[in-house]
C-alpha cells in the first residue's frame, strides 16, 4: 500500500532506509535494520545507527535535497510534470537514477532487475540541444526517465553504446552526461571541454570528456566516474557523496561566502575520509591552485565528491565541472573558495598562498612549491593542449580568451 508520506531508498536491489515527511514538509530518514546489519553508512553526516535522523534536525533533509536539481533546472521539471515544488515531491518524481548509487522509490516499488531504455534518435538528440538539454516532458508516467542529476545546469544521462545514445528508463542507469549549451553561455561545452583537458594535461585526475556535434550545436559528452562497466557488458552504480553532503551542508550553502565551508574543511575532509589521504589531499590543494591559476571561479563544495570504491576504499573523486568562467562574460569573478581570505584572484599574493597553508596545517613550503610546479606545467601545456583541441573538434577562436586569463594569472604569480 502506497504512503504518500514516506519513500523507499534502495541501493540496487536492497532497501536501504525509509524516507517521511512530517507535516510542514520536513524529511527524516531510518536506516532499515537488515541493512545496518551488512551495509554502509550511506553519508559521513548519516552514520549507521538504529534512531531516525528527525526531520526537525535537518540532516537527512539536507542530504537528499542534494541530489536534485536547483534553480531555472528545478523550476522547469516542477512545469513539466506539475509538481508540488517541494523536496519531498521531486525526489519522489525523479529519484529513480541519481548521482552515486542510490534510487529513491515509492514504497509500494521496489526496484525492476530489468533494464529499460529507448533510443534516441538524431531528431530526439537535436531536440535536446534545441531545448539545452532538457528532457522532462509529459506523458504516460510509466513512460517518463526517472533522473536526478544535482546542479543548476540541464545534464541529460544517457547511457552510450556503440555510437548511439539511449535514454533510461525507470531505475535504468546510465554511462554518460550529456551538456548542452545555455542560451547565454554558446561556448560553455567548449570552454568546460578545453578547461577540462588542460587539468588533465598537467596531472589532476579529472573525468573523461569530449566535444561532440548535432546539427551544428555544440555539446559535451562526459563519463561518469559513478559508474563502471562489469564483465558482463553492464553498467554498475558506484555511490559518491559531494561535499556538502558529507559535511552535512545544504545545496544552498555550496558557496562559501553563503555560510558553506571553507577550503580548510574541505582539506581536512580528505585527510580523514580517504583510503590515500596524502594523495588525495594533494590533489586538492592542486585543484584550488588550478582554480585560480585557469580562470574557474565557480569550484565550490558541490563540485568535489567522494567516491566510494568497490572494494570499500573511499577515495577522492575525478574532478569535474571546470570551466574558465573568467573567459565568460557577465559570470562572477570572485572565488567560491578564498585563498587566505581574498576571493579575488587578480589579488592573491604569496601571502594569501601561506596563510591558506596555514589553515589546513600544511608546510609553506609545500604549497608554494606545489603552486609554482602548477604554473610551469600550464604554462608548458598550454599551447599544446590548444592545438590537440583544435586539431580534434576544428579551429576554435574563443579559447583565445582561456589562454589570456591562463597567462595573466601565471604572469601575476610569477612576480611574486
Amino acid at each position: 500500500m502506497n504512503d504518500p508520506d514516506a519513500l523507499n531508498v534502495w541501493h540496487e536491489q536492497r532497501l536501504v532506509g525509509t524516507l517521511r515527511r512530517n507535516p510542514i514538509g520536513a524529511i527524516g530518514f531510518r536506516y532499515d535494520a537488515d541493512w545496518i546489519a551488512g551495509g554502509f553508512a550511506i553519508s559521513l553526516s548519516l552514520p549507521l545507527a538504529t534512531v531516525e535522523f528527525a526531520p526537525e534536525a535537518s540532516i537527512a533533509h539536507r542530504f537528499f535535497a542534494n541530489l536534485l536539481p536547483e534553480g531555472a533546472v528545478r523550476d522547469q521539471i516542477v512545469r513539466d510534470l506539475k509538481l508540488p515544488n517541494t523536496d519531498f515531491d521531486l525526489l519522489r518524481a525523479i529519484g529513480g537514477e541519481c548521482a552515486g548509487a542510490l534510487s529513491i522509490l515509492s514504497v509500494d516499488r521496489a526496484p525492476s532487475r530489468e533494464r529499460h531504455y529507448r533510443p534516441l534518435t538524431e531528431a530526439d538528440l537535436v531536440k535536446l540541444a534545441t531545448r539545452h538539454g532538457q528532457i522532462y516532458t509529459a506523458g504516460p508516467a510509466d513512460e517518463r526517465p526517472r533522473l536526478s542529476l544535482a546542479g543548476a545546469q540541464n545534464k541529460c544521462p544517457v547511457l552510450a553504446r556503440d555510437g548511439h545514445y539511449l535514454l533510461p528508463l525507470g531505475e535504468a542507469p546510465s554511462s554518460h552526461i550529456l551538456k548542452f549549451k545555455l542560451a547565454d553561455y554558446r561556448h560553455l561545452p567548449a570552454y568546460e571541454t578545453f578547461t577540462m583537458q588542460l587539468a588533465g594535461a598537467i596531472g589532476l585526475p579529472v573525468v573523461d570528456i569530449t566535444l561532440r556535434a548535432i546539427s551544428k550545436i555544440r555539446y559535451a559528452e562526459i563519463g561518469r566516474y559513478d559508474r563502471i562497466i562489469d564483465e558482463q557488458d553492464e553498467v554498475q552504480r558506484l555511490h559518491q557523496e559531494d561535499f556538502c553532503q558529507a559535511l552535512g551542508y545544504g545545496h544552498e550553502s555550496k558557496y562559501q561566502e553563503h555560510g558553506g565551508p571553507s577550503f580548510a574543511q574541505c582539506y581536512r575532509l580528505v585527510q580523514d575520509a580517504s583510503s590515500e589521504p596524502a594523495l588525495d589531499a594533494q590533489h586538492l590543494l592542486r585543484w584550488q591552485i588550478f582554480n585560480v591559476l585557469a580562470g574557474n571561479s565557480d569550484g565550490h563544495a558541490k563540485n568535489l565528491s567522494l567516491l566510494y570504491q568497490p572494494d570499500g576504499e573511499i577515495r577522492l573523486a575525478p574532478f569535474y565541472d571546470l570551466v574558465c568562467t573568467r573567459a565568460i562574460a557577465r559570470i562572477d569573478e570572485h572565488l567560491a573558495f578564498d585563498v587566505g581570505g581574498e576571493r579575488n584572484p587578480s589579488l592573491i599574493t604569496r601571502a594569501h598562498w601561506e596563510s591558506l597553508a596555514r589553515a589546513c596545517d600544511v608546510r609553506t613550503r609545500f604549497l608554494l612549491a606545489l603552486l609554482e610546479e602548477t604554473a610551469a606545467r600550464l604554462q608548458d601545456r598550454l599551447a599544446l593542449v590548444r592545438e590537440s583541441f583544435e586539431a580534434q573538434f576544428g579551429a576554435y577562436p574563443a579559447l583565445h580568451r582561456i589562454e589570456q586569463v591562463v597567462n595573466r594569472q601565471i604572469r601575476r604569480m610569477g612576480r611574486q
